[in-house]
This record gives C-alpha cells, sequence and structure tokens, in this order.
C-alpha cells in the first residue's frame, strides 16, 4: 500500500462525490435523533473544500488535510463541522512531512491521531453513538494491518443499538435506539472512500 498526494485529493473528491449521493440519507438518519441537516451540512462542507482546492491547488498530503479542515470548521454547522475540522486538522499534523503514507499501520496512526482531535473537541467515547464509533475500530484495525468495507460497515451498525451520550441526540435516552447515528454513517462514507482508493 502506498498513497501519495495525489491518492489523498483523489479520496476526497470521491468523499465529495459521496457525500453529495447520499446527503439526503444523512438528513434522514438525523431527522428522528438530531435537527435533520446533517447531509445537507457536510454537502456544504465538501463544496466549500473542493472551492478552497481550486484556489489553493495543495501540493502536500498535509496542506490538503488543513483545507478540508478549514472549510469544515468555516462552513458545516452543527457539531459535525468542529468535529471533522478538529480531525483533519490533527492529521495535517500528523503529516506534516510526508510524501507518501506507506503502510496500513502508518495510515492508522494518523487516523488514530484524527481520532483524539475529535475526542478532545467533541468529549465523546466509544460507543456514546458518535462518528468516535467509527473512527475508533478503523484506526485500530488499519494499525493491525488491513480494513475491509465488512469493518467499517459493522461499526456503523454498531450505533443503532447504542444509547446516545452525546449531542442532541441524548436527549432521547432509549428512543435513539434504533437509529444509526449519522456522524457515523458520514464517517462511514468517509472511510469506505479511502478504502477505494486504497484498492484501485
Amino acid at each position: 500500500m502506498k498513497l501519495t498526494t495525489e491518492s489523498i485529493q483523489a479520496w476526497l473528491n470521491a468523499f465529495t462525490q459521496a457525500i453529495e449521493e447520499n446527503k439526503g440519507y444523512l438528513s434522514d438518519l438525523d431527522t428522528p435523533i438530531g435537527d435533520g441537516d446533517h447531509g445537507n451540512n457536510m454537502a456544504r462542507g465538501v463544496a466549500a473544500y473542493q472551492e478552497a482546492f481550486q484556489k489553493q491547488a495543495p501540493q502536500t498530503i498535509s496542506d490538503t488535510f488543513k483545507v478540508l479542515s478549514m472549510a469544515m470548521i468555516s462552513k458545516v454547522g452543527g457539531a459535525s463541522g468542529p468535529l471533522y475540522g478538529s480531525a483533519f486538522m490533527n492529521m495535517t499534523k500528523a503529516t506534516k512531512d510526508l510524501d507518501t503514507i506507506d503502510s496500513y499501520a502508518q495510515l492508522g496512526e494518523i487516523i488514530a491521531q484524527g481520532l483524539t482531535g475529535i475526542t478532545q473537541r467533541g468529549k465523546a467515547v466509544f460507543e456514546d453513538k458518535t462518528m468516535v464509533d467509527v473512527w475508533q475500530p478503523v484506526a485500530e484495525t488499519l494499525q493491525k494491518g488491513s480494513l475491509s468495507s465488512a469493518d467499517i460497515e459493522a461499526a456503523k451498525a454498531h450505533t443503532k443499538d447504542l444509547v446516545a451520550k452525546k449531542g442532541r441526540a441524548s436527549y432521547l435516552g432509549e428512543r435513539a435506539i434504533g437509529h444509526i447515528d449519522p456522524g457515523a454513517a458520514s464517517s462511514a462514507l468517509l472511510f469506505d472512500t479511502l478504502l477505494q482508493v486504497i484498492e484501485a
């Protein structure tokens, strides 16, 4: 496995497309347990990323992550903007001197740094029914040397049976059970598109 700057940019382009195609689905997930706007918020963030990317033309992995981070922080409402922004800001720092990412383990370490950004900003832990429930198992699986779409899907699906401890969904108590967390679902899209680039 080897990811170059071009690979990372291909990943974030694929993620943009996946968010566009699934924004209705993400907002539908968010409607019973949140504000119903997660899909539209994320779509605004990735559109801002594409616009900033055209202007700034980042030349490194680190700079590419930074463009996405800033777009998410500046354009995405609710909790997801700051959380995705914090994740990718940490990943910006973790890739500062890297031209390529050369192994699953190294990629897992970078994703783990992103996870740290999320947990520091959002104070959520595993099984609080948040995006952490996808980021943490993905980081751990990568660090062990692999990742499959089944791993990602299982992590996302696991949130369905959890009681939400953070965000608007936490006000629902047990009524949030039976609903997949929208942040976990958008994170699953993020890692599914990463996997496509790795396997291409």
